[in-house]
């Protein structure tokens, strides 16, 4: 049987700032657990927002292949459960890493359903709480499990060092990887007892102009 696995998502364009402090966090509880993972970075490089060709429906990924949207993707489908981390430039998650989410979870949120995610946010004052619901909105909408911890899942500081000071924030996102860890297990061990995840019913879509 494989191990479990946990990607980790640093979307930030620093590899290693703040946000990447306190994935790093998390990633050390998960392995404690017994945990594989693995960080992945969004890079600095340009990223494309979704135009709504609807391509994707067919063909499972977007057809835009020159980002790191289905590096991402691939990534994911792979993985047992995901972590999404975003700094907080103006009030808000990561503009990169929105993009990015859009697409991937248009092209491939089939294939998430069931798959226990949680988002981490680093900021140096505020603006997490509204980071910490637009990242959440992604895994409910897809039928993800979201994993919370002690708090909401944030770190402050300007810099990497700065968050070796929140010793409250890290303590969230060791907790945080502990309570993913012990979903995982759940789950697995559900599975093996022949507790799948519920099947979804035909979509049904209303729309609200008349």
């Amino acid at each position: 049987m494989k191990e479990l696995k946990v990607l980790l998502i640093n979307g930030s364009p620093n590899r290693n700032g703040c946000t990447n402090r306190a994935l790093k966090e998390v990633e050390k509880t998960l392995r404690e657990e017994g945990i594989e993972t693995q960080i992945f970075q969004i890079g600095d490089g340009p990223v494309r927002g979704c135009n709504g060709c609807n391509a994707c429906e067919k063909i499972g990924r977007c057809i835009h292949d020159d980002d790191p949207a289905n590096e991402m993707l691939s990534l994911i489908k792979e993985a047992d459960g995901i972590v999404v981390g975003t700094p907080v430039y103006y009030s808000g998650a990561n503009g990169a890493l929105c993009a990015l989410l859009d697409r991937i979870f248009y092209a491939g949120g089939k294939e998430l359903a069931g798959k226990p995610a949680a988002a981490v946010v680093s900021a140096r004052r505020s603006g997490t709480t509204a980071a910490y619901q637009r990242i959440n909105q992604y895994f409910a909408i897809k039928k993800m499990p979201i994993v919370t911890s002690q708090y909401w899942n944030n770190v402050h500081g300007y810099t990497a060092k700065d968050v070796e000071q929140d010793l409250e924030g890290l303590q969230t996102m060791r907790t945080l990887g502990k309570n993913m860890a012990w979903m995982l297990k759940i789950i697995r061990n559900g599975e093996q007892s022949g507790i799948s995840f519920p099947e979804s019913e035909e979509p049904v879509f209303t729309d609200f102009i008349r």
